[in-house]
């Protein structure tokens, strides 16, 4: 099945089918897209499980839900959207309610592409790099008021940035910084001219966003209450764009899969990854990482 491209923008759905083959949505299903976004998987979700399927869908983006409330208006009342953060899944889902559960972790394309948000290399808008008007720290705030070696560990931490101090310090050198194409060009400037297949800004954009929205305590947070959502059966579908995520991801399907009395069965045990066709139709695929399992039934007691 070819993914949809009506979608605002023709925003392209990472790993469509893939995350619809896993999932495996049927009639009369209860689904959860936990990073709804411009609402592309969960269209897909909702026409598989048609005619009677339900998906609840949240984000904590309020541009993120306009733009899925549009695109899941002829799904009527089988869909329900909620601006809020994934970690409060369990306000708003039951507990053993779901057949299926998706998090698209990272950046959407709406995000990435609005200037004034701070995401792109090529914005001129502010350092904002802001998920949704709930959290109050910005990237411009980190970049221009961190003391520098603070700013060194974020960069090597969350980024995974060889260059952390030398980036540190040339973003110091250049303060104050008040858009994102500034701080690229800062950042280039300080690694020079080395040949990588990504701009030589990326893990620092990363980094930031990561600091500014708490993605990783986010995903550790989510990860249980998803298990918790999801019924006897139920499947679990999770991208990642970056090591920091599949990492965490993988640990959790891991642990919970270990334990004496398993809570969740590891359907991939090496990530799916985006097929080249795919990258080259949307090359935001290309470090996409999708890893699937399955919730286990409480054993009986004896």
């Amino acid at each position: 099945m070819r993914p949809p491209t009506d979608a605002p923008g023709g925003h392209i759905p990472v790993l469509y089918n893939e995350v619809l083959e896993g999932l495996q949505p049927r009639p009369g299903g209860v689904y959860i897209d936990a990073t709804v976004g411009a609402g592309g998987h969960a269209a897909g979700l909702l026409e598989r499980s048609g005619p009677d399927g339900r998906l609840l869908g949240l984000d904590r983006d309020p541009a993120a839900i306009a733009q899925a409330r549009a695109r899941l208006a002829p799904f009527g009342e089988r869909v329900r959207l909620v601006c809020a953060s994934y970690t409060r899944l369990t306000e708003f889902a039951p507990e053993a309610g779901a057949d299926g559960l998706l998090l698209d972790l990272g950046l959407s394309s709406l995000q990435l592409d609005d200037p004034a948000r701070g995401f792109s290399f090529q914005s001129d808008g502010p350092l904002d790099m802001r998920f949704g008007p709930d959290t109050e720290l910005t990237a411009a705030e980190i970049v221009n008021t961190w003391p520098l070696d603070e700013l060194a560990d974020l960069l090597f931490e969350f980024g995974e940035e060889r260059h952390s101090r030398r980036i540190a310090r040339a973003i110091g050198a250049a303060r104050p910084i008040t858009s994102a194409r500034a701080l690229a060009e800062t950042v280039a400037r300080a690694v020079g001219g080395r040949r990588e297949k990504i701009h030589p800004a990326t893990r620092t954009f990363q980094a930031l966003r990561i600091a500014v929205n708490g993605e990783l305590d986010a995903v550790a947070a989510v990860l249980p209450l998803a298990v918790r959502t999801l019924r006897p059966g139920g499947r679990l579908a999770v991208i990642t764009f970056h090591s920091l995520e599949d990492r965490l991801v993988k640990r959790f399907i891991r642990d919970q899969a270990a334990t004496s009395v398993p809570a969740l069965r590891m359907i991939t045990r090496k990530p799916i990854e985006a097929a080249p066709e795919a990258v080259a139709a949307n090359p935001r695929a290309r470090s996409a990482k999708l890893r699937l399992a399955e919730k286990l039934p409480v054993p009986a007691l004896a």
